[in-house]
């Protein structure tokens, strides 16, 4: 038992990242089946569609679950309501100040996270009463700091400031990168990437693929004035690009994103006009596989790769 698997009564401490257009309840109930966390992502869902997946993972598993809300969206006090009708246990916060609703959650005896960028927000986080924090590092894919802080060097960081549980995120999908963060100080992991690429994410076919074609360097983050973003380089990525060139205002950033460009992108398969969100560790991904064997595997790395550093 450590600090991750207690406070969220899971068998390992593996989170699934609440990615948009990834993380449906299939995705989430076979990561908690599996020993994990799994996460809804409430981002990309209208609030009656999240409802609907919140009924369902309850139905596809009995262990713990919960769901993921990017506080920049208009409707949260909505989903919020959902999340508590429903009776979610768990709730991760991101993309806002975690003082809006921590207390209120906490009050509804609900376990909160906040995921953070930087140690002074890990320390608000922290006063703001969350049980955990996540740090995430600027190697994460989606929506991420603006720092450029990378995960190794965050992490022990955070861990000098706080002193409640910490979730390390961003460039971790291995067993290997699992023990390295608990080296460095987290209780526990979230990946995001590693579990698009499961037979069990929403994500399109064609995005799937995508991320195993997606090596060292074919990532970067953008779009910092409106929401830092890890995209794959294609048509969309260089008109950012191209754009850039032109001294652009926020306003033109915002018309060239338009509506629903990471659902074209991720959820309808559009590799062209899309937004392709992922990690640089896309790099270290090989195959589709079902979520169960991904979590095997990574226990599996782990406990050797525990076993050679103990050699040492």
């Amino acid at each position: 038992m450590n600090k991750i698997t207690q406070l969220f009564k899971i068998q390992y401490p593996i989170i699934q990242g609440g990615m948009i257009w990834n993380s449906g309840y299939k995705l989430a109930s076979a990561v908690s089946n599996a020993g994990g966390l799994g996460l809804i992502g409430a981002g990309s869902m209208y609030p009656d569609v999240l409802r609907e997946h919140i009924q369902k993972c309850k139905k596809a598993t009995d262990k713990p679950f919960g769901v993921n809300i990017p506080m920049l969206y208009p409707n949260v006090e909505e989903i919020i309501n959902i999340i508590i009708e429903e009776g979610v246990k768990i709730v991760f916060t991101s993309a806002g100040n975690p003082k809006t609703w921590t207390s209120f959650l906490k009050e509804k005896g609900i376990t909160v996270v906040h995921v953070v960028s930087s140690s002074k927000f890990a320390l608000k986080a922290q006063e703001a009463g969350v049980d955990a924090v996540v740090a995430e590092g600027f190697e994460a894919g989606g929506h991420n700091g603006r720092e450029e802080t990378t995960t190794f060097t965050l992490l022990p960081m955070v861990k000098e400031k706080i002193n409640i549980p910490l979730i390390a995120a961003g460039g971790i999908a291995t067993g290997r990168g699992m023990l390295a963060a608990l080296v460095l100080g987290a209780d526990g992991v979230q990946m995001g990437s590693r579990f698009v690429a499961s037979v069990e994410s929403s994500a399109h076919e064609n995005f799937k693929n995508t991320v195993l074609e997606t090596g060292e360097g074919d990532t970067q983050l953008t779009l910092k004035e409106l929401a830092p973003v890890r995209l794959i380089k294609n048509k969309f990525y260089n008109d950012v690009q191209a754009l850039y060139a032109q001294c652009p205002s926020k306003e033109d950033l915002e018309s060239l994103l338009g509506k629903r460009r990471a659902k074209r992108g991720m959820f309808e398969g559009d590799l062209v006009e899309g937004e392709l969100e992922i990690g640089q560790i896309a790099g270290l991904i090989h195959e589709i596989k079902p979520v169960e064997d991904i979590i095997k595997e990574i226990i599996a790395e782990f406990e050797l790769a525990k076993q050679q550093i103990s050699s040492l």
